[in-house]
């Protein structure tokens, strides 16, 4: 899939020292001064709007920012020398960047204001930017039950899952065993009977679809429409573009990029169209009730062949204490072995169905 990208977005980290959340472009704490450490992950903040200010835009145009390798100093990407204590940052550690962050949700940035200072403090912050007072609200003795309730009643789900899929093996193993299982008895040839066919065939149209450059030569297309053919990474003429759900990927200097994860449609022209074959027009069909069978002899009209799948079925009936028994086959020798009044071991399933014979 090609990956397209939307716009940015500002993140925020939460500082270690004293909990406050911060944007993701500030490289000290807010509320506590202290320095942002190498190890802390950007989070996305819970509405998101994209960034329109042409300095935010340039900001992040130099790539993920650089921790000083002497003092742990944040320094934008491109500085060479860090702004705290005039090191070198050419060993200087450069922030993770690429780690997807989440879904994108669109909206502007939520702030709440401070119980004790009024002060804005971004949606989700514990502690206020400004005074260090609770933003935070407790969880309620309320939550863990219904958490509990909810787990429990997931593994009952899961349970009684197994054990219909339990059962259903189960039901096929027993229903397969006793098809194979058999009970020999005897039987003796009651009648016989057995039918031939013939086919014939004519040069008639026949319909198929495929796509139009696929259509061999001859064919009478009828009608065509479009449909997709394939679908590729990058676009084509004639294709549609088809996006993902967008999300939020770190680029390592407090902001992400928001990107979707495209794949384009390729249409093409699919039609359906005849060509002449040769199909079965008609079956000859001849039946008897002896020994003897014979072939039925089609009268072709003009334009008419012998097909090539002839058929022929033979069928045998037994009596075996007071039940009847129907043995269907294809082969002549066999039919042929069972003359009326021979007896014969018929193997039957639990089922009642006769499986097989044998002289």
């Amino acid at each position: 899939m090609a990956r397209k990208k939307i716009g940015h977005v500002e993140l925020q980290w939460t500082c270690p020292n004293c909990n406050s959340i911060n944007p993701g472009s500030e490289k000290v704490c807010g509320n506590c001064g202290a320095p942002q450490p190498q190890d802390i992950q950007f989070e996305q903040t819970k509405n998101q709007e994209l960034i329109t200010d042409p300095d935010k835009l340039a900001q992040m145009d130099v790539g993920p920012d650089i921790h000083c390798p002497y003092c742990g100093t944040r320094n934008p990407g491109n500085a060479e020398i860090c702004k705290q204590c005039g090191g070198d940052l050419v060993e200087g550690l450069k922030r993770e960047s690429g780690r997807v962050i989440g879904a994108y949700s669109v909206g502007q940035s939520v702030t709440v204001n401070c119980p004790h200072c009024g002060e804005e403090n971004l949606e989700g912050a514990s502690t206020c930017s400004n005074c260090g007072g609770g933003l935070g609200k407790e969880k309620t003795r309320e939550e863990a039950p219904v958490a509990a309730a909810s787990k429990s009643s997931s593994k009952i789900r899961t349970w009684i899952i197994v054990g219909v899929v339990a059962t259903l093996v189960v039901a096929c193993g027993a229903f397969l065993l006793f098809s194979f299982r058999t009970n020999p008895t005897t039987g003796v040839v009651e009648s016989v009977s057995w039918e031939r066919t013939v086919p014939v065939e004519a040069l008639i149209p026949v319909e198929y679809k495929d796509w139009e450059d696929e259509i061999p030569s001859g064919a009478v297309i009828e009608t065509c429409s479009d449909e997709v053919r394939s679908v590729q990474s990058d676009p084509a003429p004639n294709s549609v573009e088809i996006c993902g759900t967008p999300y939020t990927v770190d680029t390592g200097d407090g902001y992400a990029d928001v990107v979707q994860d495209c794949e384009y449609e390729v249409y093409d022209s699919f039609c359906s169209f005849t060509v002449e074959e040769w199909s079965v027009v008609e079956v000859s069909v001849l039946a008897g009730e002896d020994f003897s069978p014979i072939w039925p002899e089609p009268v072709l009209e003009t334009g008419q062949r012998i097909g090539e799948e002839w058929g022929e079925t033979y069928s045998i009936v037994f009596k075996s204490d007071e039940k009847t028994f129907v043995y269907t086959t294809d082969e002549l020798n066999l039919f042929q072995d069972a003359q009326i009044g021979s007896q014969w071991i018929l193997n039957v399933n639990t089922f009642g169905s006769l499986v097989s014979i044998e002289q």
